[in-house]
Parts: C-alpha cells; structure tokens; sequence
C-alpha cells in the first residue's frame, strides 16, 4: 500500500491506495494524532510520499509521527522542474510550494490542454498552463479564512462575528461590513480568474481545496475536483522511484 499526504498550512489530507478503494482522511495539523485514521494500516506500507508546505517544525513532527508508525522511509516530494510534459516557469523551482506544483500536474495528467488551477486553502493560489503543459505563472492570495483571522487580530476593535453567508452586497453592521466585504473581494477575484481564462485561452478551470464550494458559491465556473494534490502525488507513485 502507499499513503500519500498533503501536509498544508492548517490541514492534512491523506490517502491510502492499494486497498482495492482509495482510503481518505483528514485532519487538523496540530492534532495529537491526526492520522487515526489509519489505523489498522501502518504494517502494510509500503510507501509513503508527502508533499508539504507546513513549517519546518510541523514537518520534523509529522516526519517523527511517520517513522514511528509506518517504518518505512519517508519520500518528500517537492516541486520540479519538468514532469509528464509539464514545465515549471520557475527559475529556482524550489521556491515554488509543493501543492502548487502537484496540483497542477494532476490538472495536466488529467487534461492534457490549457487550463487554470484554483486551490482555495488557507492561502488562495492560481496558476495557468498553456496548451503546451507551459506554467505561464500564478498568484498567491490571502484565503476567507486568513482574511477573516487577520481583521480579528490585527483590528481587533472591530469585533465582528463571522458569518458563512456569502453575500457581497453593502453591509449594514460592522460584522455585515466584514463578512460581506470578503466575499466581495472573493467575487472581484472570481471575475478577475475568468476573464484570464478567456485571454489566456484556457480549456479549463480546476478548483480544489477546503474553500472550494465557497468560491463556486460566488461564480467562479470551474470543475471542482476533491485532493487534487494528492492526485498528482499520485501520478507520480505511480511512476516508480522520485
């Protein structure tokens, strides 16, 4: 069997293939033992690949947790410069963050034409790719919930209580003001996405991550597609060593 894990910011997300069904799971990262779920499995791993952009001392814990339980090496998998066609338009890709890269393979993998890759986590990214499995380059932005921890640290006199209602119209509260005023600016990305995909020419818009539904809620025309990361995780277990 392989697990495979995505190791964010906030979350973990895993998946164990080879189990006649993929076996998934999630966890917060600062769990106690945010794999539980796999209990019953560790004796029969075989691999274990992660991609990760947690800190550093998230990693070595989660590394430790691995080692412990599993007994097999672990394999980090980074991003590259070039895999299945698919070309990174970083000059120093090991400044690219690992989900990036393996969502975008796992769009590539499954499209193999132009296309967006919108990953709506505790940070919001996007990235193109042409026709040619070209990276032509990306953002990163604050993602709802980031936005909505830093109103209520760094203004913390505002005091707000958050809402999931996803409506962009002028607030009548403070906390209308707020919560409105982060699904507006959502909205004017959603906008901004679309009208790249067209001067772009993009085939496809692919939207993952925990944040996912929301940015659909608010327009964005896309296929959502569930662990995208762990797709390309996936992929690239499936071509033997790293």
């Amino acid at each position: 069997m392989i697990l495979l894990i995505d190791a964010g910011n906030t979350r973990l997300k895993w998946r164990l293939t080879g189990t006649g069904g993929p076996l998934e799971g999630a966890a917060v990262m600062a769990d106690a033992e945010p794999l539980i779920g796999l209990s019953g499995y560790w004796s029969d791993i075989d691999r274990i690949l992660v991609s990760t952009v947690a800190s550093e001392s998230a990693r070595a814990q989660l590394h430790e947790l691995l080692l412990a339980r599993a007994k097999v090496p672990v394999e980090y998998c980074w991003a590259e410069s070039t895999r299945d066609g698919l070309s990174n338009s970083y000059g120093d890709v090991s400044r690219m963050g690992a989900d990036r890269w393996h969502a975008m393979l796992a769009g590539w993998v499954r499209c193999k034409a132009s296309f967006a890759v919108v990953d709506a986590g505790s940070a919001v990214t996007v990235d193109y790719v042409n026709a040619g499995g070209r990276h032509l380059g990306g953002y990163i932005l604050p993602g709802l919930q980031m936005m909505r921890r830093s109103l209520k640290v760094d203004a913390a006199r505002i005091g707000f209580e958050q809402s999931e209602q996803l409506d962009t119209r002028p607030g009548q509260s403070t906390g209308e003001c707020v919560n409105h005023g982060l699904a507006w600016l959502t909205e004017a990305l959603v906008q901004r996405i679309h009208h790249d995909a067209k001067a772009f020419g993009l085939s496809a818009i692919y939207l993952t991550g925990g944040d996912a539904r929301r940015l659909q809620a608010l327009g964005l025309e896309a296929n959502v597609i569930e662990g995208m990361v762990l797709d390309g995780l996936e992929r690239i277990a499936s071509a033997g060593v790293l």
